[in-house]
């Protein structure tokens, strides 16, 4: 099932703007709570043999958090995900840098794992940022 899980976008502009794109696209979408980032990735895309984590997310500092829109797609084909993306630009939204796809390699990961690969990987290809 296509999924999209969605970090800090919620009561912004681009929530407005993403809704009407999600619905229309019938796609699955989780919106992920502080509580949930230690979950791993599988467990919330809803993937099968992934159980949820007794791990409870506690921030101690701002780096372990996450402080800025992500957004994690799952189950989609490659039409698929160009549409998404395609609809996205037409109606102009603002973009979410740290975007991915689940993987073999990253279904296993909490979001903060991500989130702070994703990060690494923007830097790196973005040095000017």
């Amino acid at each position: 099932m296509e999924t999209v899980l969605l970090y800090n976008i919620a009561g912004t502009p681009l929530a407005a703007g993403l809704k009407p794109i999600l619905l229309k696209m019938k796609l699955r979408v989780r919106v992920v709570s502080p509580e949930q980032y230690l979950q791993p990735i599988g467990y919330l895309a809803g993937l099968r043999d992934f159980e949820e984590s007794p791990d409870k997310y506690v921030p101690k500092e701002s780096s372990e958090t996450i402080l800025e829109p992500m957004m994690v797609m799952s189950g989609f084909t490659n039409r698929r995900l160009d549409q998404l993306l395609l609809e996205m630009r037409k109606k102009k939204l603002p973009p979410i840098p740290l975007k991915a796809v689940v993987t073999e390699q990253n279904q296993r990961w909490d979001s903060l794992t991500l989130y702070k690969e994703l990060q690494a990987e923007h830097a790196a290809m973005h040095p000017e940022d």
